[in-house]
Protein backbone atom coordinates (compact mmCIF):
# COMPACT_ATOMS: atom_id res chain seq x y z
CA UNK A 1 0.00 0.00 0.00
CA UNK A 2 1.50 3.58 -0.60
CA UNK A 3 0.47 6.22 1.51
CA UNK A 4 0.47 9.61 0.44
CA UNK A 5 0.19 13.26 2.31
CA UNK A 6 -1.16 16.33 1.02
CA UNK A 7 1.05 19.20 1.58
CA UNK A 8 -1.12 21.82 -0.49
CA UNK A 9 -0.92 25.34 0.96
CA UNK A 10 2.52 24.57 2.82
CA UNK A 11 5.60 26.31 2.71
CA UNK A 12 8.71 24.41 4.26
CA UNK A 13 12.29 24.94 4.31
CA UNK A 14 14.19 22.55 4.63
CA UNK A 15 18.43 23.01 5.47
CA UNK A 16 21.07 20.25 4.18
CA UNK A 17 18.76 19.84 1.61
CA UNK A 18 21.70 19.62 -1.17
CA UNK A 19 22.28 15.49 -0.26
CA UNK A 20 21.10 12.46 1.49
CA UNK A 21 17.94 12.93 3.73
CA UNK A 22 18.00 16.77 3.26
CA UNK A 23 17.39 16.17 -1.25
CA UNK A 24 15.05 13.44 -0.43
CA UNK A 25 13.11 14.90 1.70
CA UNK A 26 13.20 18.33 -0.32
CA UNK A 27 11.88 16.26 -3.38
CA UNK A 28 8.83 14.39 -1.25
CA UNK A 29 7.73 17.94 0.24
CA UNK A 30 7.91 19.55 -3.02
CA UNK A 31 6.03 16.03 -4.96
CA UNK A 32 2.90 16.14 -2.14
CA UNK A 33 2.26 19.91 -3.26
CA UNK A 34 4.65 22.28 -0.50
CA UNK A 35 6.42 25.45 -1.60
CA UNK A 36 9.93 24.60 -0.67
CA UNK A 37 13.29 26.49 0.54
CA UNK A 38 16.49 24.16 -0.56
CA UNK A 39 19.01 25.53 1.92
CA UNK A 40 22.57 24.34 1.55
CA UNK A 41 26.27 25.31 2.29
CA UNK A 42 27.45 23.92 -1.18
CA UNK A 43 25.44 25.75 -3.86
CA UNK A 44 26.05 23.35 -6.97
CA UNK A 45 24.34 20.74 -5.14
CA UNK A 46 21.18 23.19 -3.99
CA UNK A 47 21.36 24.14 -7.17
CA UNK A 48 20.69 20.37 -8.99
CA UNK A 49 18.13 20.01 -6.25
CA UNK A 50 16.42 23.01 -7.34
CA UNK A 51 15.98 22.50 -10.96
CA UNK A 52 14.82 19.11 -10.36
CA UNK A 53 11.96 20.09 -8.02
CA UNK A 54 11.14 23.28 -10.10
CA UNK A 55 10.95 20.73 -13.37
CA UNK A 56 8.12 18.55 -11.72
CA UNK A 57 6.30 21.28 -11.29
CA UNK A 58 7.21 22.65 -7.89
CA UNK A 59 7.69 26.54 -6.31
CA UNK A 60 10.67 26.32 -4.85
CA UNK A 61 13.93 29.02 -4.08
CA UNK A 62 17.19 28.20 -2.66
CA UNK A 63 19.42 29.73 -0.71
CA UNK A 64 23.61 29.26 0.06
CA UNK A 65 24.55 29.41 3.62
CA UNK A 66 25.57 27.99 6.53
CA UNK A 67 23.15 27.22 9.50
CA UNK A 68 25.52 27.18 12.16
CA UNK A 69 25.93 30.91 11.50
CA UNK A 70 22.94 33.15 12.99
CA UNK A 71 22.74 35.30 10.52
CA UNK A 72 23.04 33.14 7.67
CA UNK A 73 20.00 31.03 9.12
CA UNK A 74 17.88 34.32 9.45
CA UNK A 75 18.94 35.52 5.65
CA UNK A 76 17.90 31.87 4.81
CA UNK A 77 14.06 32.33 6.92
CA UNK A 78 13.42 35.72 5.09
CA UNK A 79 14.82 34.72 2.00
CA UNK A 80 11.99 31.80 1.89
CA UNK A 81 9.15 33.74 3.63
CA UNK A 82 9.72 36.75 0.51
CA UNK A 83 9.06 33.86 -1.63
CA UNK A 84 6.22 32.67 -0.28
CA UNK A 85 4.64 34.84 2.23
CA UNK A 86 5.03 32.51 4.67
CA UNK A 87 6.73 29.19 6.50
CA UNK A 88 5.24 26.96 8.53
CA UNK A 89 7.11 23.57 8.02
CA UNK A 90 10.90 23.22 8.69
CA UNK A 91 13.18 20.52 8.47
CA UNK A 92 16.68 20.91 10.09
CA UNK A 93 18.54 18.46 8.11
CA UNK A 94 21.98 20.10 8.06
CA UNK A 95 25.15 17.84 9.56
CA UNK A 96 28.46 16.81 9.06
CA UNK A 97 30.43 13.73 10.65
CA UNK A 98 34.54 14.19 11.34
CA UNK A 99 35.73 11.05 12.57
CA UNK A 100 38.13 11.20 15.69
CA UNK A 101 37.69 9.15 19.16
CA UNK A 102 37.90 11.21 22.45
CA UNK A 103 41.62 10.87 23.08
CA UNK A 104 42.34 11.93 19.43
CA UNK A 105 39.21 14.64 18.18
CA UNK A 106 40.44 18.31 17.32
CA UNK A 107 38.97 21.05 19.46
CA UNK A 108 37.92 22.51 15.82
CA UNK A 109 36.57 19.50 15.01
CA UNK A 110 34.35 19.01 18.05
CA UNK A 111 33.46 22.57 17.81
CA UNK A 112 32.43 22.76 14.07
CA UNK A 113 30.26 19.67 14.42
CA UNK A 114 28.34 20.35 17.13
CA UNK A 115 28.19 24.31 15.54
CA UNK A 116 26.25 22.38 12.73
CA UNK A 117 24.02 19.82 13.91
CA UNK A 118 23.08 21.63 17.23
CA UNK A 119 23.68 25.38 16.80
CA UNK A 120 22.26 25.00 13.59
CA UNK A 121 19.08 23.24 14.72
CA UNK A 122 18.82 25.45 17.47
CA UNK A 123 19.32 29.03 15.22
CA UNK A 124 16.73 27.80 12.99
CA UNK A 125 14.02 26.75 15.37
CA UNK A 126 14.46 29.55 17.76
CA UNK A 127 14.42 32.15 14.36
CA UNK A 128 11.53 30.57 12.55
CA UNK A 129 9.79 29.61 16.04
CA UNK A 130 9.70 33.00 16.27
CA UNK A 131 8.16 34.01 13.42
CA UNK A 132 5.34 30.53 14.06
CA UNK A 133 4.42 31.68 16.76
CA UNK A 134 3.09 35.26 16.13
CA UNK A 135 1.58 33.52 12.72
CA UNK A 136 -0.87 30.89 14.41
CA UNK A 137 1.77 27.52 14.41
CA UNK A 138 4.13 25.29 12.29
CA UNK A 139 5.88 22.40 12.48
CA UNK A 140 9.89 20.83 13.03
CA UNK A 141 11.05 18.40 12.61
CA UNK A 142 14.64 17.83 13.71
CA UNK A 143 16.96 15.01 12.34
CA UNK A 144 18.81 12.60 14.88
CA UNK A 145 20.99 9.25 14.48
CA UNK A 146 21.51 6.36 16.22
CA UNK A 147 25.33 7.81 16.29
CA UNK A 148 27.02 3.96 15.99
CA UNK A 149 29.61 4.93 14.26
CA UNK A 150 33.29 4.54 14.88
CA UNK A 151 35.32 7.33 16.04
CA UNK A 152 32.33 9.57 16.45
CA UNK A 153 32.24 11.57 19.60
CA UNK A 154 31.58 14.54 18.70
CA UNK A 155 28.39 13.07 16.33
CA UNK A 156 27.34 11.39 18.82
CA UNK A 157 27.27 14.10 21.36
CA UNK A 158 25.97 16.57 18.82
CA UNK A 159 22.52 13.98 18.12
CA UNK A 160 22.34 13.48 21.69
CA UNK A 161 21.74 17.03 22.03
CA UNK A 162 19.18 17.29 19.15
CA UNK A 163 17.03 15.33 20.62
CA UNK A 164 17.07 17.03 24.05
CA UNK A 165 16.36 20.11 21.89
CA UNK A 166 13.47 18.58 20.36
CA UNK A 167 12.02 17.79 23.95
CA UNK A 168 13.07 21.38 24.68
CA UNK A 169 10.92 22.83 22.26
CA UNK A 170 8.01 20.97 21.99
CA UNK A 171 7.54 21.82 25.50
CA UNK A 172 7.87 25.52 24.86
CA UNK A 173 6.47 26.23 21.79
CA UNK A 174 3.24 24.03 22.40
CA UNK A 175 1.28 27.13 23.71
CA UNK A 176 1.39 28.79 20.07
CA UNK A 177 0.39 25.41 18.05
CA UNK A 178 4.18 24.78 17.36
CA UNK A 179 4.86 20.90 17.08
CA UNK A 180 8.65 19.64 17.05
CA UNK A 181 9.74 15.84 16.55
CA UNK A 182 13.00 14.02 15.22
CA UNK A 183 13.28 11.06 13.38
CA UNK A 184 16.03 9.34 14.78
CA UNK A 185 17.45 7.24 12.03
CA UNK A 186 19.24 4.47 11.83
CA UNK A 187 21.72 2.68 8.73
CA UNK A 188 20.01 4.41 5.53
CA UNK A 189 21.92 4.48 2.29
CA UNK A 190 23.82 2.69 -0.27
CA UNK A 191 26.17 1.32 1.82
CA UNK A 192 24.15 -0.18 5.04
CA UNK A 193 24.11 -3.00 6.11
CA UNK A 194 20.66 -4.90 6.87
CA UNK A 195 19.01 -5.26 9.80
CA UNK A 196 16.48 -7.71 11.72
CA UNK A 197 13.20 -8.43 10.96
CA UNK A 198 13.16 -6.66 8.18
CA UNK A 199 16.11 -8.50 6.30
CA UNK A 200 16.83 -5.72 4.25
CA UNK A 201 19.13 -2.86 3.67
CA UNK A 202 17.15 0.80 4.86
CA UNK A 203 16.39 3.15 2.47
CA UNK A 204 16.37 7.29 2.16
CA UNK A 205 12.31 6.23 1.59
CA UNK A 206 11.77 4.57 4.96
CA UNK A 207 13.71 7.62 6.59
CA UNK A 208 11.37 10.38 4.00
CA UNK A 209 7.93 8.20 5.06
CA UNK A 210 8.19 8.44 8.38
CA UNK A 211 9.36 12.17 8.32
CA UNK A 212 6.67 13.01 6.01
CA UNK A 213 4.05 11.36 8.86
CA UNK A 214 5.34 13.64 11.07
CA UNK A 215 5.48 16.58 9.33
CA UNK A 216 2.05 15.92 8.06
CA UNK A 217 -1.89 16.87 9.91
CA UNK A 218 -1.87 13.26 10.69
CA UNK A 219 0.18 13.68 13.09
CA UNK A 220 -1.11 16.86 14.44
CA UNK A 221 -1.58 15.69 18.02
CA UNK A 222 1.96 14.30 18.42
CA UNK A 223 5.40 16.49 19.45
CA UNK A 224 7.98 15.88 21.42
CA UNK A 225 8.78 12.41 20.43
CA UNK A 226 11.38 10.91 18.53
CA UNK A 227 10.66 8.20 15.95
CA UNK A 228 13.09 5.53 15.75
CA UNK A 229 14.11 4.39 11.64
CA UNK A 230 16.39 1.82 12.42
CA UNK A 231 14.41 -1.68 11.06
CA UNK A 232 14.53 -2.37 15.23
CA UNK A 233 18.46 -1.99 15.99
CA UNK A 234 16.92 0.08 19.19
CA UNK A 235 15.16 -2.58 20.76
CA UNK A 236 18.78 -5.18 19.89
CA UNK A 237 17.95 -6.68 17.02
Amino acid sequence: MTVTFDFSGRAALVTGAGAGFGFAITEALAKAGASVCAVDINPDRCDRLLEAVQAAGAQAVAFHGDVSNRFQAAAAIEHARAAFGKVDTLVNAAGIFKGGDLLLLDEWDWRRILDVNLSGAFFMAQLLGRVMADEGGGTILNLASTGARPEGVGFVASKAGVVGLTQQIARELARYNVRCNAVMLGDVGEDDIPSEPTTRTGTLEDAVGAAMFLLSNAAKFITGQVLHVDGGASVGL
